[in-house]
């Protein structure tokens, strides 16, 4: 299974994202296990971040004046907050920016690392590093669906429940880009689900 979805993610032409060139930037690092059935690595961020805290994120962070490029910002990002060493990830490729309510547009990349990888979170930013199935996002498993609406348009984003996290907002945009790509998931942001609707306006 990992080989058919390496091969659709470097196969994969993302969308392009029209944003003020102002704007700056961030990346974040969509880490998935070698194994026969991949997992993705989240971080619960520390509760006392002024922006995104006690929420559930991939590492990533701000673009750094040195940073040669968004990948190495997404790499530089996942050492400092979970000490995940840039050598141990095997860059796949990467998938849609999006904007986030911050004004930030951010660019997500697929790594592949050993599932044998033992995280150290950083204290300061990060309150627990944890891993899900893939293939439990595949069925659309949501418990309510937010929608935001921006820019003139609706998006709705499915809320999801992994053990004690909630999985939401940019976040859950990343990953049902990942599931439909790989396992043809089908999961339309651009339609309201059968289920629960909860409405965000940004």
């Amino acid at each position: 299974m990992l080989d058919e979805l390496l091969h659709r993610v470097r196969s994969h032409t993302p969308r392009i994202l029209e944003t003020d060139k102002r704007l700056p930037e961030a990346a974040v690092l969509l880490p998935l296990t070698r194994s026969d059935e991949p997992e993705l690595v989240l971080t619960l961020r520390a509760s006392g971040l002024s922006t995104h805290g006690g929420e559930v994120a991939f590492p990533g962070g701000r673009r750094d004046p040195e940073d040669r490029d968004l990948i190495h910002t997404a790499l530089r990002e996942a050492e400092e907050e979970v000490g995940l060493p840039p050598g141990l990830v095997e860059m796949v490729g990467p998938l849609s920016p999006l904007v986030s309510r911050f004004g930030i547009k951010v660019t997500p990349y697929v790594g592949v690392v050993p599932d044998f990888v033992e995280y150290r979170a950083n204290d300061d930013e990060i309150a627990a590093v944890f891993a899900v199935p893939l293939r439990f996002f595949c069925d659309d498993p949501r418990e309510v669906t937010h929608r935001i609406d921006y820019e003139g348009r609706s998006w709705y984003v499915p809320c999801y429940h992994y053990d004690n996290y909630k999985i939401w907002g940019l976040t859950a945009v990343m990953i049902v880009e990942l599931v439909n790509l790989v396992f043809d998931a089908g999961i339309d942001l651009n339609q309201p689900p059968k289920s629960s609707v909860k409405i965000i306006r940004l």
